[in-house]
């Protein structure tokens, strides 16, 4: 994806404070009734929302209808005013395929009450918080005004924009693996096959196989059917590839009309690129993402799919940890985990297995040594308990090892393996001190990103999958379709890549871990 980085920082929008929690929001400099950011002289005119005027009596009609403009999701009409729609063709009680026999038409049932309506709405937050100091408080003002923002629910919808038998799908998995991304390719072939498409394709090795070396990969449901029973991706994965231009004009040439794009942000960056360069060459091609990062750091999504998986297997190592070290004489057992800038499988796993005595994550500084430090509280551990197990998330203390300022294709930093870092410094640290201290370190990552999705992604890669697919048919593109508050919804890619979605120290989760846990702060 580092050719396509460019695309991305020019696509990226500035975002009002509404989305960042409260405390995180400052310094912050209150003028009277004038909520002023520390940089918003700089960037106000960029951002009208960087300051809001709290004593304007219509702020919160304003700030809404700016929530609402930067919510809305792009539509084929807003690009092609005369854009045709037609009746459903996915309709749960007509079963038969579309055929050329609909000679009149497509066949639809106007009795079925199982579409969405395009003027459903989901709330975005559901918490009613009363202060600033609130645990998790994620407020707009200081006074924590209640105001409501609703996106746009996902589904299918009465009317289409495409004519399934001229549609010509593709869909492609970018990043690295991760549980539940066969299951994602299944269901939305599947899907696409009840709508009545007949071309859908592959594209082999993420925005690499845009290039003319790779052929596609031809789907159907035969070819999809089992998929879902083998972890892995059906299609390959790459970071990289061309450029956005070089892609569009592939997607010219294989005459694509509807492309899925499997990724995190880095590739719902370039999938925004794309829709934005085939607005630009005025293609009607619908672009939709779906958001596959095992890290949960997708802004404004209750999870995304392949975390549940990663929690679970995690289990695996961190009982293999606790047995090793609780066997030994003065044990300790480390196991890092996935999470470069966000902790939450360290964090989900440290407190559903109730073994782990430290948890370490990118979001929470820390000191190894010292009168406060992690080795200071592990010695303590080893003479109370006898052993101590560690969760560490890969990006936690960065601060420790060395920089190698390598970048990998996808234009990520290339950390230190602050796992390996944590084992030699705890051995150095009981032999200066002529203390025993046997360690074990485990680190599954590969064995977790391989991983067949668990029956809860399962689901969830199915849903998601399907709504994609309903996304596409709807008329939308330069959308994502995820999970917000149980409920499944569409939102604008840009606002879902600003920025990656972190773990809140504040946060009530976090001080469940810390209770669990029973460490106290390593400042």
């Amino acid at each position: 994806m580092g050719s396509l980085s460019p695309a991305m920082t020019s696509n990226r929008l500035l975002l009002p404070s509404d989305r960042i929690p409260f405390r995180k929001r400052f310094p912050v400099v209150f003028k009277g009734n004038r909520c002023v950011s520390a940089s918003a002289s700089a960037s106000a005119d960029k951002n009208p929302m960087s300051a809001i005027d709290f004593s304007d009596p219509e702020w919160k009609t304003r700030y809404k209808q700016d929530f609402e403009k930067r919510f809305n999701i792009p539509h084929v009409t807003d690009f092609f005013p005369d854009a045709e729609s037609y009746p459903s063709t996915f309709c749960l009680r007509m079963r038969t395929p579309v055929s050329e026999d609909f000679a009149q038409g497509y066949p639809s049932d106007e009795e079925w009450h199982g579409y969405i309506n395009n003027d459903d709405r989901v709330l975005l937050k559901v918490i009613r918080f009363s202060s600033p100091r609130s645990a998790g408080a994620e407020c707009i003002d200081p006074d924590c005004t209640w105001v409501e923002q609703w996106i746009h629910r996902a589904g299918p919808r009465e009317k289409i924009f495409f004519k399934p038998e001229d549609v010509n799908a593709a869909i492609v998995t970018c990043g690295g693996l991760c549980p539940g991304l066969n299951d994602v390719i299944r269901q939305i072939v599947i899907t696409l096959e009840i709508y009545g498409v007949k071309k859908i394709v592959g594209i082999p090795f993420g925005y690499r196989g845009f290039g003319k070396e790779l052929a596609e990969i031809t789907l159907t449901r035969k070819v999809v059917q089992n998929v879902h029973l083998s972890g892995g991706s059906l299609l390959g994965v790459s970071r990289g590839g061309p450029n956005v231009t070089e892609i569009v004009d592939s997607m010219q040439e294989r005459g694509i009309t509807m492309l899925f794009v499997l990724g995190g942000n880095g590739t719902h960056a370039g999938a925004n690129a794309i829709h934005n360069e085939c607005r630009k060459r005025g293609l009607k091609v619908a672009v939709v993402g779906v958001p596959k990062t095992i890290d949960n750091d997708i802004l404004l999504m209750d999870k995304t799919f392949g975390f549940d998986t990663a929690v679970e297997e995690a289990q695996r190592a961190i009982n293999s940890a606790y047995i090793e070290a609780h066997s030994a004489y003065r044990g300790v057992g480390v196991v890092k985990l996935m999470g470069r800038s966000s902790g939450f499988i360290a964090m989900q796993a440290a407190l559903a297995s109730g073994q782990i005595d430290i948890c370490l994550i990118p979001e929470v500084p820390f000191e190894l040594h010292g009168p406060h430090g992690v080795l200071k509280h592990l010695k303590y551990l080893l003479e109370t308990k006898g052993s101590a197990v560690i969760c560490v998330a890969e990006g936690a203390g960065q601060n420790f090892v060395e920089k190698t300022n390598a970048k990998d294709a996808s234009g990520n930093v290339v950390y230190g393996d602050i796992g390996v870092h944590i084992q030699q410094e705890i051995k150095k640290y009981f032999k200066e001190i002529g203390d025993p201290a046997d360690v074990k370190y485990i680190d599954p990552t590969y064995m977790i990103r391989a991983c067949r999705a668990n029956a809860s992604d399962g689901i969830l890669c199915t849903v998601l999958g399907q709504n994609a697919v309903h996304g596409a048919f709807g008329g939308y593109s330069g959308i994502t379709v995820g999970i917000c508050n149980t409920h499944y919804v569409y939102l604008p890619i840009p606002e879902v890549i600003s920025y990656p979605r972190t773990v809140d120290p504040n946060s009530r989760m976090w001080h469940r871990c810390l209770t669990s846990t029973g460490q106290p702060d390593f400042i």
